[in-house]
């Protein structure tokens, strides 16, 4: 499942410069562009690879509205036409933020881009090349602007926690008193749904193919509340993959991969994007087109393994403390602050793929 996916960068990726380029010069000339837009430009690598992070966030009137829901970094691999796609969770501490909250998920929130690509470099131990924020509004209007996609369920969702956008201070019936006494008990935050139940929805997905509209597909993807293996980060992490492979099925294999419905798309999904890639990388990219269309694709999930089946991970939880302000959150299994066991599987998955991780710390095979 996983090696048919397709990271969101290209589609976006695909989708801002393509049309940025139709919009400037009305037809599709790849192999001028370079000297067109930059005379001499040489697009952003290492040892042939370019690195490119991809930021979800909710926007608008969602809780925390730039606060990374979504955070893969993808490595390109220009020799080889490859690419490796690694998720990285929301809930990860890193103490370098150097914040009274340290949670990966706030780097953008706090510095936009630069910050969120520093971050991940602490991270990941690779460079950041190109950064792309993609909100969820934006997410939403530009799969229903392509007629929706069809995406086979692996295993049937049932998520009784999803939060209902725009119900998100609803009080549900309570007055003010008694929201208060609900707050000051220790379990407040576990018990938020049951206290305020107007604020969630439950989700159902049956197994099999559907089709899906765009705020469908973001439920399916963004759901965090799953029963059973659906609510683990890794299943979620899956669920984002098959959503994406779904649109880029559609944008590639169908009619919409033509200038004028580009163009339509563009400016319906332009304003929910925050990227530095500039225009005088525009040509460079697209003289590499071919590459990131037929690209093969591989992922990885950086998480605490999944314990019903026994496969381990290279993050663990920290305990509740005020060393992590309180909150659950996930910290190398190595120690807090030393991603040295996660760079170096990074680097295996980029170099070789397919990489082992041991039921303890150790170098992966």
């Amino acid at each position: 499942m996983h090696k048919k996916a397709i990271v969101l960068v290209i589609i976006v990726v695909v989708i801002v410069l393509l049309v940025k380029f139709f919009i400037a010069f009305g037809k599709f000339v790849p192999a001028a562009t370079h000297v067109i837009f930059h005379p001499g430009a040489v697009l952003k690598e290492t040892n042939g690879k370019t690195n490119v992070l991809l930021l979800g966030i909710g926007g608008g009137s969602h809780d925390g509205p730039n606060l990374t829901d979504t955070i893969m970094l993808a490595n390109i691999d220009w020799n080889k036409a490859q690419v490796t796609l690694i998720s990285i969770p929301r809930d990860l501490w890193v103490p370098s933020l150097n914040q009274s909250v340290n949670k990966i998920n706030e780097a953008y929130a706090i510095g936009g881009l630069s910050s969120a690509e520093k971050v991940a470099n602490d991270v990941t131990g690779q460079s950041i090349d190109y950064a792309i924020r993609l909100d969820f509004q934006g997410f939403v209007k530009g799969i229903d602007q392509i007629g929706g996609v069809d995406v086979t369920v692996v295993r049937t969702l049932d998520d009784y926690e999803y939060p209902i956008s725009g119900k998100e201070e609803d009080v549900c019936g309570h007055t003010q008193q008694e929201i208060q006494t609900f707050t000051a008990t220790d379990s407040a935050e576990e018990d938020l749904q049951q206290f305020f139940p107007c604020r969630y929805k439950h989700l159902h997905f049956d197994k099999g193919p559907q089709h899906m509209d765009g705020e469908t597909a973001l439920e399916y993807a963004r759901s965090r509340h799953g029963v059973g293996e659906e609510g683990t980060d890794f299943a979620r992490s899956a669920r984002q993959q098959l959503v994406i492979e779904a649109v880029r099925s559609k944008l590639i294999n169908s009619a919409f991969f033509n200038p004028g419905k580009l163009v339509g798309l563009y400016n319906i999904v332009k304003n929910s994007i925050d990227t530095n890639i500039t225009d005088s990388d525009l040509g460079l990219f697209l003289d590499r087109l071919s590459i990131l269309k037929t690209a093969k694709v591989t992922t990885a999930v950086l998480d605490f393994g999944d314990y019903m089946t026994g496969r381990p991970g290279l993050l663990m939880l920290a305990p509740i403390t005020p060393e992590y302000d309180n909150l659950s959150v996930l910290i190398p299994r190595v120690g807090n602050g030393n991603f040295s066991e996660i760079q170096k599987f990074i680097n295996c998955e980029i170099t070789k793929g397919n990489c082992t991780i041991m039921p303890s710390p150790a170098v992966q095979k």
